[in-house]
């Protein structure tokens, strides 16, 4: 279970479904504000049957490329379309106490912010 405000209600990634529709998914790959283990899927396979999923007008490849914290953090499907993203990694968790505190939490959030900006 998780255990705190920003693993359970702050995107850890992005899934996108067969329909093209996109998802944020916390750090135990459950929609954001979920905590319950028995719910647990893989984002972009999973949820289908819950409204977390969203249709944006575009999202560019270039953005997600951005997005995704290193290239293993890019999950891409037999056709080449981007499908899962990463946001941070354990090397960049905002909430690492061995590492960079504010400079990472300024990288994460810069990212939310450029997600932000996305249109339905």
């Amino acid at each position: 279970m998780l255990s705190d405000f920003f693993r359970i209600n702050l995107p850890y990634g992005f899934a996108r479904n067969e329909n093209g529709e996109w998802m944020a998914f916390n750090r135990e790959y459950l929609p954001l504000g979920y905590n319950n283990m028995d719910l647990k899927g893989l984002p972009g396979e999973s949820y289908l049957e819950l409204p977390v999923y969203t249709k944006y007008k575009r999202i560019p490849e270039k953005l997600l490329i951005e997005l995704a914290e290193e290239t293993d953090a890019l999950e891409r499907n037999d056709t080449g379309e981007v499908i899962r993203i990463f946001l941070y990694n354990d090397k960049t968790n905002p909430l690492s106490k061995t590492i960079g505190g504010k400079q990472l939490w300024d990288k994460y959030f810069e990212k939310v912010k450029k997600l932000s900006y996305l249109k339905v």
